[in-house]
């Protein structure tokens, strides 16, 4: 998950470039896009993810934080005997804020054929993790029944990777396959504040630290190898100084992980902030995103969050770029009121490719997850993306416009967005600041 502070699953959008890079400008001010928010399901504790079946019948898989994959038919109707039920497997969660769980899952693209469906999620921790950490996150692969109710079989579980964490926060743990048919996979920097703490922290950060797995995109080879295959284009998958499964790093805490199904599939990338800025990335092979010596498009330091230092450096310590965000925005939460920030911790979407709001077609739907980290209020927005970004490749954003919300306001915390076998997206809320109860739901995003 995602927080900033330790949230737990926060996710924060978009409003402004700093600078001279105003809001709204690739946004026609005549007509600017518009939704509705339609109710699919309700019932859920901290819905994470939502993915089609795949199978042709319209259905739909929603994780829950708790530990349990729901299958949702056509209609919205919540089958209650669990899809996956992985509560036996999961880390004992906490009664308040909590970023553990379920974090996400998806299928393999020959889910036809194969039947194979794959979930991230904070497991105990395992015999050989350093004695004060705190869990180990597990990359499972399942086998799923081929029958009219299809259910994935618990006992088929094959770990495919295990990370151990320090903290309880900043996991991450989003996945999803690219056009390669390769799985990429996001991690956090193992939480603290800074990327610094005493345990679990390289002391460049784990960021910047290329012998550990944390703050990292991975990509990995499902289908070969044991317990994975390492693509043979990685960075160093034949060998160097970085771990064989890293794509790319200088990451903090993503909370958002989708490919373009259109254009030139780009991978995008929500990054949740320290104190000042919340970023969205184009991911590239081999990039290193600044953290933590960068934090948007400025230089960071650790002893002094508030204060962009000056002369930051502008390449690592090969002499190699760092790679700027394609739009950042202030948070709420270290750079006060300011009317251009949305909230306090930004929620990954999609550039949305569906047919029933064409007018979005080409924009990247995101959210933050709140302007209140106590109370829920959540904010929907679209950035310019991929196919509307100015000439010099920055996004820029503004709220979208939903009826009977105009300024893009929704009740609740913006936990996730989905996409189905159509490219139609979805948003799921939670009404609570936690992974216990009942008041997480599922809308999808309708024409008004």
């Amino acid at each position: 998950m995602k927080t900033h502070f330790m949230l737990p699953l926060p996710l924060l959008v978009a409003g402004l470039l700093i600078g001279d890079l105003l809001v709204g400008s690739a946004f026609a001010a005549d007509a600017p896009p518009q939704a509705k928010l339609q109710l699919v399901a309700e019932g859920f504790s901290a819905p994470t993810a939502l993915i089609s079946l795949a199978d042709g019948s319209g259905r739909l898989l929603v994780a829950d934080q708790a530990g349990v994959v729901y299958l949702l038919e056509k209609d919205g109707t919540r089958r209650e005997k669990p899809f996956l039920d992985l509560r036996s497997k999961i880390v004992q969660l906490g009664q308040g804020m909590e970023e553990r769980g379920l974090l996400c899952i998806a299928l393999h693209p020959n889910f036809r054929e194969n039947r194979k469906i794959y979930a991230y999620y904070s497991a105990a921790k395992r015999a050989s993790a350093p004695e004060d950490w705190n869990h180990t996150a597990h990359l499972s692969e399942f086998k799923v029944s081929d029958t009219n109710e299809p259910t994935a079989l618990l006992d088929s579980e094959r770990v495919l990777l295990q990370i151990d964490e320090p903290d309880w926060n900043h996991n991450s743990g989003r996945i999803a396959f690219g056009p390669d048919g390769y799985l990429y996979i996001t991690v956090g920097d193992g939480g603290a504040p800074n990327d610094v703490g005493v345990r679990g922290h390289a002391p460049e950060g784990n960021g910047q630290h290329l012998q550990t797995l944390l703050g990292k995109v991975l990509r990995i080879d499902v289908d070969h190898g044991d317990p994975h295959g390492i693509p043979s284009d990685n960075p160093f998958a034949n060998g160097g100084k970085g771990e064989p499964e890293i794509y790319a790093w200088g990451i903090r805490n993503p909370w958002g992980l989708s490919f373009d199904r259109g254009g030139k599939h780009s991978l995008i990338l929500a990054d949740v902030g320290q104190d000042r800025w919340e970023e969205i990335n184009v991911i590239v092979k081999g990039g290193n995103y600044g953290w933590r010596v960068r934090e948007g498009f400025d230089g960071f330091d650790p002893k002094n969050t508030n204060t962009a230092p000056e002369n930051a450096p502008k390449v690592d310590a090969d002499g190699k770029p760092f790679i700027d965000p394609v739009m950042v925005y202030k948070t709420l939460r270290g750079m006060g009121k300011d009317p251009n920030s949305y909230g306090v911790t930004i929620t990954g979407g999609y550039v949305y490719r569906g047919k029933a709001l064409p007018d979005l077609t080409g924009y990247y739907v995101f959210g933050d997850w709140s302007r209140n980290m106590g109370f829920g209020m959540g904010t929907l927005l679209i950035a310019s993306g991929p196919d509307h970004a100015g000439a010099d490749g920055k996004w820029t954003s503004q709220p979208l416009r939903l009826e009977g919300h105009p300024d893009g306001r929704v009740s609740g915390f913006v936990w996730a967005l989905g996409e189905d076998e159509e490219g139609e997206l979805y948003v799921m809320t939670n009404g609570a600041n936690m992974v216990h109860g009942d008041r997480g739901k599922v809308f999808k995003l309708v024409a008004p």
